[in-house]
């Protein structure tokens, strides 16, 4: 009788066991069917998240920039503003342009006047990547003005009038920055509303 009985215990025991197996494996199971739909549905949304543009084909798919996007290429810096960078871009809007005297885009554009066009774009163009932020709180910093050179050589000053960022060129004329942070897969753009001019 106790072999009998200690039998159905081992029995028991076992087939608990068994079962207690069995729930962990089916756990286990469900946990690495979740991790898989996780990490597919990880992959999925990188896979269709819209991959991030450059400057300069944020402005070619820009109509505001369309006589900016024409310059660039005239001046053979598409690539540039293409490259790695990062870049902050100070971005004539095609109304900046309209307030040049009348036929000055069209003279620049020509190939005799590439090297000067490209000088005047490249005053534009600032190393590094510097949001709206980080040059009003610069300007803050320095007593209501702060210098920034570009990569043309030459240098731009931004002062705040209110809570817009004027930049004034090295002949004294100013801009007005219209919109801000543009982010870019290679920097960052803030349209302006008049091209600025460096004395060289």
């Amino acid at each position: 009788m106790k072999k009998l009985v200690l039998s159905m215990a081992m029995i028991a025991t076992i087939a608990f066991t068994s079962c207690k197996d069995n729930e962990n494996s089916e756990s286990e199971d469900m946990m690495n069917q979740q991790e898989e739909v996780a990490m597919e549905t990880e992959t999925s949304a990188e896979a269709t998240m819209p991959e991030q543009e450059t400057i300069a084909a944020i402005a070619m798919g820009n109509d505001d920039f369309s006589t900016l996007v024409t310059a660039v290429k005239a001046a053979d810096l598409a690539e540039t503003l293409k490259s790695e960078g990062p870049f902050t871009v100070f971005a004539p809007t095609n109304a900046a342009f309209d307030k040049l005297p009348e036929g000055t885009v069209a003279t620049l554009t020509e190939a005799e006047n590439k090297e000067k066009l490209a000088d005047i774009l490249k005053y534009h163009v600032v190393s590094g990547e510097y949001m709206a932020a980080d040059i009003i709180k610069a300007i803050q910093d320095n007593d209501g003005s702060f210098t920034i050179a570009t990569v043309e050589g030459e240098e731009l000053t931004a002062t705040l009038d209110g809570e817009k960022v004027i930049l004034t060129d090295a002949n004294g004329n100013r801009s007005t920055v219209v919109m801000t942070d543009v982010d870019a897969s290679n920097g960052v753009i803030h349209a302006i509303d008049a091209v600025v001019m460096p004395k060289s």
